[in-house]
């Protein structure tokens, strides 16, 4: 509960909320990813228009986001891949500042080009979890 609270502050106004009150927590994360990626080419347009506000609040949602991303990782159960996601998504947090106050283009594609990968990835968790034997329940 915990997570999909943290997660639906962090997503905001994305525009998919409704459907957050009944999505597993996988969904909700690839909601999220989904709602990133939105956000993150709605900047990069915006940078190339020069909307400058407009920009500076895409950026701040995709910021909310990852952290939100960040924030649920499990470091207890998740080992050395919540520890490396962790550090991907502090990484990604400070480009994407940079990249807000510099109008760094370049840098919103990185995070863009990163974060897509991370999502592709998690498109493949229900289909493994299918694939999953099911417990024995003695």
């Amino acid at each position: 509960m915990a997570l999909r609270n943290k997660a639906l502050e962090s997503y905001g106004e994305v525009s998919v909320r409704a459907g957050t009150a009944y999505a597993d927590s996988v969904q909700l994360i690839q909601m999220l990813f989904d709602g990133l990626i939105d956000s993150l080419a709605t900047a990069e347009g915006q940078i190339e228009r020069n909307e400058i506000q407009e920009k500076g609040d895409s950026l701040s949602r995709a910021i909310r986001i990852v952290l939100g991303l960040q924030g649920s990782l499990d470091y207890e159960r998740g080992g050395e891949i919540a520890t490396n996601l962790g550090d991907l998504y502090d990484y990604c947090t400070r480009r994407l500042l940079h990249a807000n106050l510099r109008n760094d283009i370049d840098a919103v594609r990185e995070v863009n080009r990163l974060m897509s990968e991370i999502r592709d990835a998690w498109q493949q968790v229900p289909e493994l979890l299918a694939q999953r034997p099911m417990a024995q329940v003695s």
